[in-house]
């Protein structure tokens, strides 16, 4: 811990220097800087862990993986991606985030270049394990720098234009590695997928700053009139472990809407991450389509999120509770309408344009920002941990139970030997049996449970 502590921990504290005009420049100016690179720097993260999805199917094809194997390396994954989220959320409250979330970034690039070097099931699980540590390193920090240099009247809506993030790694990963891994293999997308974010750690490197008394500048807090210098000093003499321990693992209200994300976790890596070998198996779409609708559903995700903290800011006089039900709803409905309804281009058009919007809501709101407005300021990174322990306990039994689920078994002709595609790949037959049902009722219990949370108040930052 002491030598971790040695690379990555916050800075001392230097004295505020310059005039008022000064500091203002100054502030503002690392402080977009700092919101910049955690925005997109959380979008090269999402390249990563959606180039996935997009590489799965051809690697089914190849016969170097059965469908239980994928189902086994995601579970590894979302395993240790939600160990590491709770774990390295909780240090990013004592972090340097600018190195924190950098370095994380830099050795997953290293681990998704080496899968495009190896074929075999062992190595490939071995290898997306160790990314999921490292991808754990986006979150936590990002919310935790996004905490320290903006005002609480900003955060909800700066924390939903965060959130696109998600979204902009995402409709990447479904055009550009869908690409080239059509045009060359699925190799291919494993390497291009690490390039790109090898070239984003040194983006996040280059823009991001230390808390800004490291800087010298005042604190947040204080420099936006929320609390005197002297009560900060006062807070900084409570211990965060303790802080940590009592606000936010006792706090029953973060448990339930972490079983809340839970749920919401299940339903949106069945659809992101089987939904590419949904479309084009099940309704019949060729790979270039099914990523296509999926890469459309990103987009209608980046307005969910984007506007979903102005929506609760402006309407709801900040309460979450009476959106996250109505988005709830809309969101199990259009799970269900992808599923069950016939193939229809529109119709399928319009449940992802529903699913993304209202997922990029859902997960912006019980994914963190209801559990941050009722946890202190200073154990921000805590309430990620502990909801992103939850929610990928939620995506590593979906990944498990949907490859358990399912059935692939060749296409065969007359004579009983496999048929091949026009393309000279061996058909197969995917049965996803009950699968979409488990999706659909996962995302009821996300829109339900939040009920018994309904009057949760924000507490103030003591």
């Amino acid at each position: 811990m002491n030598f971790l502590m040695k690379i990555f921990g916050t800075g001392q504290d230097l004295p505020v220097t310059g005039t008022p005009e000064e500091v203002k420049k100054k502030f503002n100016s690392l402080r977009w800087r700092v919101f910049a690179s955690i925005t997109i720097g959380y979008a090269f993260y999402y390249i990563i862990r959606q180039g996935y999805s997009v590489i799965k199917k051809p690697m089914l094809n190849s016969g170097v993986v059965t469908p239980e194997q994928i189902g086994i390396i995601g579970t590894i994954f979302f395993i240790t991606y939600g160990v590491g989220k709770f774990t390295n959320s909780f240090l990013s409250d004592r972090m340097n985030n600018k190195r924190f979330f950098a370095f994380g970034l830099f050795i997953s690039s290293i681990t998704m270049t080496c899968m495009g070097l190896v074929n075999s099931f062992v190595p490939l699980a071995v290898l997306w394990g160790i990314n999921g540590w490292f991808q754990s390193y986006g979150a936590g920090p990002s919310i935790v720098s996004l905490n320290q240099w903006f005002s609480k009247k900003e955060f909800a809506t700066l924390y939903g234009v965060w959130f696109t993030s998600h979204n902009l790694g995402s409709a990447f990963a479904y055009f550009a590695i869908a690409a080239v891994v059509t045009a060359y293999s699925w190799q291919a997308g494993f390497l291009m997928a690490g390039i790109v974010a090898l070239v984003g750690s040194v983006f996040i490197y280059l823009g991001m700053s230390d808390r800004p008394e490291t800087q010298g500048l005042p604190n947040g807090a204080v420099y936006y009139g929320e609390k005197t210098q002297e009560e900060v000093d006062a807070m900084k003499t409570q211990s965060v472990g303790s802080m940590q321990w009592n606000e936010v693992v006792k706090n029953p209200a973060v448990w339930v809407l972490g079983l809340a994300s839970l749920c919401v976790y299940i339903a949106r890596y069945a659809v992101e991450s089987w939904g590419p070998v949904y479309l084009s198996t099940v309704k019949g779409y060729d790979m270039m389509g099914a990523a296509g609708v999926m890469a459309y559903m990103q987009v209608a995700g980046i307005f969910g999120a984007m506007m979903c903290g102005w929506i609760s800011d402006r309407f709801f006089d900040s309460r979450r509770n009476i959106p996250a039900l109505i988005y709830g709803m809309l969101y199990t409905a259009s799970i269900a309408g992808f599923v069950w309804a016939p193939q229809d281009f529109v119709t399928d058009l319009v449940c992802m344009t529903f699913y993304g919007f209202t997922m990029g809501a859902l997960v912006c709101y019980m994914g963190g920002l209801m559990a941050v407005d009722i946890v202190p300021k200073r154990v921000t990174g805590a309430a990620m941990g502990m909801i992103g322990a939850l929610s990928y306990v939620g995506a590593s039994t979906q990944e498990f139970v949907t490859g358990k689920l399912m059935t692939v078994t060749p296409v065969l002709d007359a004579n009983g030997v496999q048929m091949l595609d026009q393309a000279g790949k061996k058909m197969m037959e995917y049965n996803f049996g009950a699968a979409p049902t488990f999706w659909v009722c996962a995302a009821l219990g996300a829109t339900l449970l939040p009920i018994l949370v309904w009057n949760a108040k924000a507490k103030n930052d003591e």
